[in-house]
């Protein structure tokens, strides 16, 4: 299964923490492509996602 995260500089160490309780494993860390960032959004508030945690590919 596929987790994706995206997150914001200040919920950044929040979805590193609920990746790894959730999935048992450490995620990969990527920052955003600047035109990514313009359109997505935080999973956890309404800022621009600068990160993305996700399972390695």
């Amino acid at each position: 299964m596929e987790v994706r995260i995206f997150s914001c500089e200040t919920h950044i160490n929040h979805a590193l923490d609920m990746f790894v309780a959730e999935q048992k494993t450490f995620p990969m860390l990527e920052e955003l492509k600047q035109e990514e960032k313009l359109s997505t959004v935080c999973s956890y508030c309404e800022n621009s996602a600068l990160y993305i945690v996700a399972n390695e590919n």
